[in-house]
């Protein structure tokens, strides 16, 4: 097809398991469980069963090796048919938010019709490994045949050899974790403790309005007996905010919190894309339309701040779409931390900062009362690779009972990159 003859996509359904504080509901369950369990519930809620998509495009971003070919195994246990290809990817917290514009590129140019795209995370389940010289010593203990030979493999073996390697979720090119990076951004942009306390009671408050108005009842399917997020605190104050210790840097200059970060998170998330033709003959509703997509990348090495890149992302997108930052009916804007949404709004509004990246000008504010009003991230759990379907799932929603409008995702990740993206109604 020529690209003049590029195909809408839109997207047409979305299902998660509500999310939960790792080590709590989901403490037995790994990737591909909760991964197949939200492919079953699209499955039965769109009445998918033996149907033959395009492909299932997933992935996490803590991964064991018992979930090699994750996405294909999953699609065997969900119901569709066997036919279906499934691809595992990652881009840390963007995962699944890539995996739908990967996937949304292809049905525009008609190389498929019709995908899932979803993301599965579990700190429950980490990988725990070993030292590199206690593994080879496994290795060898494999090809021994003899019982003096497997004995004599352990011999000079050493307590340190024996303890585990824990998960690190640092910067490998820093040493410093995400929070740690974002403490950096938040003194660099004088982001206030108490404006951070203030925008995570917001989403507390926001998801807990929107559980009570049943906004959120159709787009969750139960896992384990788990009906909703398990993190929300819509008793929570102010006050009791501001009780809590600064997690990142503990001297007077600290300002993060648990209370102002994303908790450790289990959860799963996907949502179906597919031509126009393809949702008419599958009987199912466009509930919006993905029409642009933008990723982009910082060095945050030589001193960028980590999650700063959908600043840039959206900037370039917005540029190719002849958008302005305001032309927006509502915001979907990661909350890794309360402090990484200040500091991108912030940088939005700076005209050096925004001419540093390639704007004419600051590209402006937005209207706050528009960002994150079924709350996000601080309140309902930030399972990595999931929270980009989340978004794309609550977005889509939104608009669709709106009945018009645009809608601007933007999703910080590890690694100083960033994934953006549009939806219209």
């Amino acid at each position: 097809m020529s690209t003049q003859s590029l195909r809408p996509v839109a997207i047409v359904g979305a299902t998660r398991i509500p999310f939960c504080r790792s080590n709590t509901a989901y403490a037995s369950l790994g990737n591909l469980k909760m991964l197949s369990t939200v492919l079953k519930g699209l499955v039965d809620k769109y009445d998918l069963k033996g149907v033959e998509l395009g492909e299932v495009n997933a992935g996490a971003v803590i991964n064991h090796t018992k979930d090699w070919n994750l996405s294909r195994e999953a699609i065997l246990s969900s119901g569709l048919s066997a036919n279906t290809p499934g691809i595992s990817m990652q881009q840390a917290c963007g995962t699944s938010l890539q995996a739908a514009l990967i996937a949304s590129a292809k049905i525009a140019t008609g190389q498929i019709d019709s995908a899932i795209a979803a993301g599965t995370d579990t700190v429950s389940d980490v990988p725990i490994v070993f030292s590199k010289k206690f593994s080879r010593r496994l290795v060898k203990l494999g090809k021994a045949k003899s019982l003096q030979a497997k004995l004599g493999i352990f011999k000079g073996l050493s307590a340190k050899e024996l303890a585990p390697v824990p998960p690190s979720v640092n910067e490998p090119r820093t040493i410093l974790s995400m929070g740690q990076h974002c403490e950096l951004m938040a003194k660099e942009w004088g982001i206030s403790r108490q404006d951070q306390d203030e925008l995570a009671l917001a989403s507390h408050l926001n998801a807990a309005a929107a559980y009570k108005n049943g906004f959120y009842e159709d787009l969750l399917t139960p896992c384990e007996g788990v009906v909703s997020d398990n993190n929300m605190r819509p008793d929570s104050t102010l006050e009791a905010l501001a009780g809590l210790r600064t997690a990142y840097d503990r001297t007077d200059a600290g300002t993060l919190t648990a209370g102002n970060s994303t908790p450790l998170t289990d959860g799963a998330s996907g949502v179906i894309l597919a031509s126009e033709e393809w949702a008419k003959a599958q009987g199912l509703p466009i509930l919006a339309y993905l029409t642009h997509g933008q990723h982009s990348a910082v060095d945050f090495v030589a001193g960028a701040g980590l999650l700063m890149a959908p600043t840039v992302a959206v900037h370039k997108m917005l540029e190719r779409a002849n958008m302005t930052l305001q032309d927006f009916d509502f915001y979907e804007i990661h909350e890794a931390f309360a402090a990484q949404v200040l500091c991108t709004l912030k940088a939005w509004e700076d005209d050096e900062y925004c001419q540093q990246m390639g704007a004419s000008g600051a590209l402006g504010s937005i209207d706050r009362s528009k960002m994150n009003v079924n709350g996000s991230s601080l309140a309902v759990g930030h399972p990595f690779a999931a929270t980009g379907g989340r978004i794309l799932g609550t977005l889509s929603k939104m608009l669709n009972e709106k009945g018009s409008g645009k809608g601007l995702i933007s999703v910080c990740t590890a690694g100083g990159m960033g994934v953006t993206a549009i939806l219209e109604k």
